[in-house]
């Protein structure tokens, strides 16, 4: 019988759990056998005597490092966990192998195999696993709620007998998995909303949730994979910043979402545009950890620059952890279940889910995207 194991998440204001109470019933009906460190759903709502009645061992870390066959983590553990574990077992969470080669370098040297949550490949047949996807929706949920929180004013428009209130103005840049879910709270709680995104495809998403598209003339230089940009023309950013800057300067709530996978973040809300914006306003840089997409952002702070609030917040899903655990939970027990059963792993190597989630084999980096780097 396959041993897996899950351990308390250390990083940073990290609140989430890979495996919710449920989810280790439905593994444990499949054929595995789950341990779990004590205490390590504690802070998502999930206690120990609850993992205890789904089935799973109460444990320590040591003692699950040393028999897991499969540890199943958010965030990758730290160097000295990884070389813990025995040769030849698998770990599965997020990893960014791209720009962290110091995890690949310790899977290698540990003998170990690792799937990363953010190589899953986005086809239809994966999406139950697309654990970034699940995570960046309640991202972008907390993040207008954040907004709104900080905001000297009320989203809606509202009339009484004393006058008339205008609604606010919140534009959001990227409409992705985070930028909709976005859009579609702030319109509930009554916002006038516009957005920027520059893939054209999104446009029709964009409208149907009500908001406005800010349309950014289209640059063929563009190249998009995965739903992700992969670079952007400095032509095409002095155009979009032109064209925006109206915009944001005319905002009460600006919303930035954008990635480039294994890249900073693009800069999106430049220091003039933060000039320009009135006191009292808002601005929640969802790609704070990536280097940011406004100027000024700190990482994981709120700050006060010239009367506007800037929330540079990393890991938004933590902050809405029971969700964001039983949603990642089913994300990497759906995985799992792809790759093993209760007798072992499949090794289907040429399999898309397989090629595409796999970072390192056996001890030897086998991602195109990790093995330049080792």
């Amino acid at each position: 019988m396959i041993q897996i194991g899950t351990l308390k998440e250390t990083k940073f204001k990290e609140n989430r759990v890979a495996l919710s109470p449920d989810v280790v019933t439905e593994l444990q009906k499949k054929g595995f056998n789950i341990h779990i460190e004590s205490d390590a759903g504690t802070a998502a709502g999930y206690t120990d005597a609850m993992y205890q009645h789904a089935g799973a061992n109460l444990t320590s870390a040591d003692d699950i490092l040393k028999q897991v066959d499969i540890l199943l983590q958010v965030n990758a553990p730290h160097l000295d966990v990884i070389a813990k574990l025995k040769p030849k077992a698998v770990l599965i969470s997020f990893m960014y192998g791209a720009t962290h080669p110091e995890l690949i370098a310790a899977c290698c040297a540990a003998g170990i195999s690792a799937f990363s949550m953010d190589a899953v490949p986005r086809i239809s047949r994966a999406q139950k696993m697309d654990a970034l996807s699940s995570q960046a929706n309640l991202a972008g949920y907390k993040a207008v709620l954040m907004a709104a929180d900080c905001l000297g004013k009320i989203f809606p428009m509202m009339t009484t007998a004393a006058g008339t209130i205008k609604p606010s103005k919140v534009v959001i840049f990227g409409a992705g998995v985070a930028g909709l879910q976005a859009i579609a709270t702030a319109k509930r709680l009554g916002a006038v909303v516009e957005v920027s995104d520059i893939r054209p495809e999104t446009k029709e998403q964009v409208e149907s949730l009500g908001a406005k598209y800010i349309s950014v003339k289209h640059d063929d230089a563009v190249k998009t994979e995965g739903g992700y940009v992969k670079d952007l023309s400095a032509d095409f950013l002095k155009r979009q910043h032109e064209l925006l800057a109206k915009h944001v300067t005319e905002a009460d709530v600006v919303i930035t979402t954008a990635l480039i996978p294994g890249k900073k973040a693009p800069l999106l809300v430049t220091e003039d545009m933060l000039n320009g914006m009135r006191p009292g306003s808002v601005v929640v840089d969802m790609a704070a950890e990536q280097g940011g997409n406004v100027f000024g952002t700190q990482l994981n702070e709120t700050i006060l620059r010239n009367g506007v609030t800037i929330i540079g917040e990393s890991n938004l899903p933590a902050l809405l952890p029971k969700n964001a655990s039983a949603l990642y939970a089913k994300n990497i027990a759906t995985l799992v279940l792809h790759l093993a059963n209760g007798d072992g792993m499949r090794w289907e190597m040429e399999e898309d889910i397989t090629k595409g989630a796999l970072l390192v084999y056996e001890g030897k980096a086998v991602h195109p995207t990790v093995i330049k780097n080792n």
